[in-house]
């Protein structure tokens, strides 16, 4: 469920730039417009997305080692519904697989996927909810009958008593109580070693799995970034004194220098920065120019229509984004020209960025140099 919300939380629906799976067809039959209130909502439903998808790796491993006799079962197939049923369970453990690989890769940045890790992991993740559905479907009755008899072993040779149990079975190697504890611990100490980089703050520093370390600096601009201006082939030349803002709209188009937006009226916010990897800072102390304020300088009342946000970035994905008409209006939506009182460093966004409640961090653009609002993208 946090993941199909992460992936409404980018607006999929708005415009082709926003989408990473233009052929998902209807399966983004329950799409929304992602809300910018409360302010947090992202940090909260990814964090907890990425944290619990970690800690559930011991329990996965357990499940997968529990279920290996059945994996294996033989004659293979003996009816058309065993074969369905059999079917479903080679996609549910390959779906779950696959889902809990590519996004650990994902969340240490390490992309070997071939294509999109988005498009592979939404549709992985569906391939997984339509074999839970069908094993669910198949296994309910047997886990009914189970339930309401409660009382001792079921009688040798139905098909309760095939269960798990072997028919010979060894000496155990651990008992039932061993097992649970040890999958228990293992899942407490990855929730130590991981649920800091969301919590953010103090706790960082326990986060021994975070991609890029426990410490993001020092000074107003020392909290975490994923893209380096480096790393996307920003240039001095590209944010130095000859860049400009250009904001288009119905009423024409504006140039702005660096200087003009600081003389614009200046506001402030206290946001996040959320991102799809799981981390999180804590609140930010941003200052800078309103959406709307920059919308009225082409024409734009109060019903400010969506944007289309460009950056001067050159390499990388997510160079442009389009913000929703409610998260434009929103008045803590801002194109930030400073950051806890300082100006933004190079890696934060040197000259503006986008900060915007609730959205995912990379649709807070950086190194912004085009706003198009109401032009379809």
């Amino acid at each position: 469920m946090t993941g199909l919300l992460s992936y409404a939380a980018y607006n999929p629906d708005l415009a082709a730039v926003n989408d990473q799976t233009p052929d998902k067809g209807w399966l983004g039959f329950y799409l929304f417009s992602w809300p910018t209130s409360p302010y947090w909502l992202y940090r909260l439903t990814q964090g907890v997305h990425v944290t619990l998808g970690v800690v559930l790796v011991p329990v996965l491993l357990a499940k997968l080692w529990s279920v290996i006799p059945k994996l294996f079962e033989w004659p293979p197939i003996r009816s058309a519904s065993h074969a369905l049923d059999r079917l479903s369970l080679l996609l549910l453990v390959g779906g779950a697989g696959f889902e809990f690989v590519t996004g650990i890769l994902n969340v240490q940045l390490h992309y070997i996927f071939p294509g999109s890790f988005y498009t592979l992991h939404f549709y992985g993740a569906w391939v997984f909810i339509g074999a839970f559905v069908v094993h669910v479907t198949f296994r309910l009755p047997r886990a009914l009958r189970a339930v309401r008899r409660r009382l001792g072993e079921p009688a040798a040779g139905t098909e309760e008593a095939a269960g798990l149990v072997a028919p010979h079975p060894a000496e155990p190697t651990i008992s039932r109580r061993g097992a649970l504890a040890m999958v228990g611990l293992g899942s407490v100490a990855l929730l130590v070693v991981t649920a800091g980089q969301s919590i953010g703050g103090w706790w960082r520093q326990t986060a021994l799995l975070a991609p890029h370390g426990r410490d993001p600096g020092s000074g107003p601009n020392g909290f975490q970034v994923n893209k380096t201006a480096a790393s996307v082939g920003i240039r001095p030349s590209d944010v130095g004194p000859a860049w400009r803002l250009t904001v288009r709209g119905p009423g024409g188009k504006v140039d702005l220098t660096y200087r003009q937006l600081l003389a614009m009226t200046q506001h402030q916010a206290a946001l996040p920065i959320a991102c799809v990897e799981g981390w999180s800072t804590t609140d930010q102390q941003w200052s800078g120019v309103r959406l709307t304020d920059l919308a009225a300088l082409v024409g734009l009342g109060v019903h400010t229509p969506e944007v289309l946000v460009e950056s001067v970035q050159r390499g990388g994905s997510f160079r442009s984004a389009v913000l929703s008409d409610r998260q434009v209006r929103d008045s803590r939506s801002l194109l930030a020209l400073r950051v806890n009182g300082a100006t933004l460093s190079p890696d934060h966004g040197y000259p503006a960025r986008i900060i915007v409640p609730g959205a995912p961090g990379v649709h807070n653009t950086k190194w912004v140099t085009r706003l198009t609002f109401g032009e379809p993208a």
